[in-house]
């Protein structure tokens, strides 16, 4: 159980800010039953929804305003200004996440807005599909990089108001494209500089514009 732990929070420390070859043509029939499950919900008809487009193709997420008003108004503002255009997934950890929305494709990183308060206490969780905001060790400094869990997260979910319980705020999560989200996640990687798992190829934010 203690190396279980311990496995289980080194994923989570490759969520902090500071720190392509071929993808599977086909994937497993019950991985295929999970994913069509997890977006099978469409969006509601009040909530926005964004189109994240890459170089490997587009995803739809649904945001959540009702339960993180401040994270999706952060994230809105980053998208309505290009922030976003021209970034990469840089951090890409096969079952686990895909992380983006701050590296340009040289690993140079963006001066962002200030950070975001936390709001990973809202019920939300980290489950396959769910979009959610990266930060340091500090709880209140997400910026501007988020990350698709593309499996369940259960460790990074809300468990207390302490440093180390706060989680990690989940706003929205994928409604079309999960299969784009797996091309993502299953493309080859290597140490770059500091940075681990990075792709060898970059997948590049194209843009990031609201559908509705």
């Amino acid at each position: 159980m203690k190396s279980r732990n311990v496995g289980l929070w080194a994923l989570a420390a490759s969520l902090l800010l500071v720190s392509a070859a071929s993808a599977a043509e086909t994937a497993a029939p019950a991985a295929k039953e999970k994913d069509s499950a997890a977006q099978a919900a469409p969006a509601t008809g009040k909530n926005p929804v964004v189109q994240v487009k890459t170089s490997l193709g587009s995803f739809d997420v649904e945001l959540y305003p009702d339960k993180a008003p401040a994270t999706v108004k952060n994230f809105l503002a980053y998208a309505e200004a290009g922030f976003y255009d021209g970034t990469v997934f840089h951090r890409v950890i096969r079952d686990f996440m895909i992380q983006g929305g701050g590296m340009t494709g040289d690993m140079q990183q963006k001066p962002t807005n200030p950070p975001v308060k936390n709001e990973a206490d809202n019920g939300l969780k980290n489950t396959l599909g769910t979009i959610a905001m990266a930060r340091t060790s500090a709880p209140d400094s997400a910026t501007s990089q988020f990350f698709v869990n593309t499996k369940d997260n259960a460790f990074l979910d809300h468990r207390g108001k302490t440093p180390t319980g706060w989680g990690y705020a989940v706003f929205g999560k994928v409604v079309s494209g999960l299969d784009v989200v797996r091309k993502i996640e299953a493309v080859e990687t290597a140490a770059k500089g500091p940075m681990q798992d990075v792709p060898k190829t970059p997948v590049v934010i194209e843009s990031v514009k609201l559908l509705k």
